[in-house]
């Protein structure tokens, strides 16, 4: 090997690096590196795949709908696009709406429950095929509140929803049977003159005039028969139906379970034989709900769910309870452990909920193993 000069340098030979920094400008050269760069194969295929470029293209013209719905009118948004534009809540207007919508690839339709004035609109969706979803605006709120919008207008509710729409994706769920809404809108009014004589009675109690304390009692006495023709109205629609006379008897065979129960059931929990026992359970909102944070343990508690079914559910479970029903045991059981009276009482609400699930799923009436 030859020595070199005096004062020479020797050489360096520079190689390309890879992968790049991701702060550098430029590539970077360095001594000795390999370079990483994949040089292509002849008869491999360049671009996304087929199938990814198919999943794209139909992601890309899903249309998501945000509906929001009031006493006179309807505003509409579009995601992707953001258009929006507004019609009336009557036969007109909803003829337009579906017009507009029978042209779009819509992914889904999501509407704020609003009182009642969704049912038609609801319902006219449906009716052309739309996949539907009626959501509780308090799910639309809190999304909005997570966002940072705390703005509250029909332009900016409506495109919060398409939004939600978009981005959370509700499964669509089909809307119940005329028959059925019909037996839940009777069950509602039921609840409704209850408690206006509930009131009208608190206030003949504290009624000091004669003529009102009169005029009171009359008006309890008319909503008394408004209730009779209500449970009369009621119990010929489950009558008329032999799929709920069965139904129905399969319910009452369980103890502590009566008609307002059963009834309330049927109008108001058609999911209840059809899930399972953790999510009926949720379903109705007296499933626990976990409250815990690194090392902390917070207390379990129920919440949310549907109020009205919930009413009922406890009270067929104090029935159960006063009755010596096999409930009772178990009721018994808890408080031994010293659980609070009010804890073991949601818990026979729950064993309750999940038996009437069972009973109903597998058509079989109550027995006393089942407890």
């Amino acid at each position: 090997m030859s020595e070199l000069p005096a004062g020479a340098k020797p050489a360096r030979l520079k190689v390309e690096i890879s992968p790049y920094l991701p702060w550098a400008r430029k590539p970077e050269t360095e001594l000795g590196a390999i370079s990483t760069i994949a040089v292509p194969h002849p008869d491999s295929r360049s671009g996304p795949s087929p199938h990814l470029q198919g999943r794209v293209m139909d992601e890309q013209h899903a249309v998501f709908v945000g509906i929001d719905v009031s006493k006179d009118r309807l505003d509409v948004h579009l995601r992707p696009s953001g258009e929006a534009f507004c019609v009336s809540r009557e036969a007109k207007g909803l003829d337009n709406l579906v017009n507009r919508l029978e042209g779009l690839s819509v992914a889904l339709v999501v509407l704020e429950a609003t009182g009642g004035f969704e049912t038609t609109v609801a319902a006219t969706l449906a009716g052309i095929g739309l996949p539907l979803c009626v959501v509780n605006p308090r799910q639309i709120r809190d999304f909005a509140r997570a966002m940072g919008r705390l703005a509250k207008t029909d332009t900016l509710d409506t495109e919060v929803i398409a939004l939600f729409a978009e981005r959370v994706q509700p499964e669509a769920r089909p809307l119940p049977e005329p028959v059925r809404s019909h037996l839940a809108e009777l069950v509602g009014r039921r609840r409704q003159i209850i408690e206006m004589i509930g009131m009208e009675t608190n206030r003949s109690r504290q009624a000091v005039d004669e003529h009102l304390a009169q005029g009171l009692a009359g008006h309890i006495a008319f909503l008394q028969k408004e209730l009779d023709a209500v449970d009369q109205d009621i119990g010929d629609a489950i009558k008329n139906s032999r799929a709920w006379r069965e139904t129905e008897a399969l319910l009452k065979s369980v103890p502590g379970i009566g008609d307002v129960t059963a009834r309330t059931l049927l109008a108001e929990l058609p999911e209840l034989g059809t899930i399972s026992r953790h999510k009926i359970a949720a379903l109705v909102g007296i499933a626990l709900i976990n409250r815990d944070s690194g090392l902390m343990r917070g207390r379990r508690a129920i919440a949310g769910g549907r109020t009205s079914v919930r009413a009922v559910l406890y009270m067929a479970a104090l029935t159960a309870i006063r009755r010596r029903s096999p409930f009772r045991a178990f009721y018994d059981q808890l408080t031994a452990r010293g659980r609070p009276k009010k804890v073991a009482l949601v818990a026979v609400m729950r064993k309750l909920l999940t038996i009437l699930n069972a009973i109903l799923r597998d058509r079989t009436p109550w027995h006393h193993e089942n407890a």
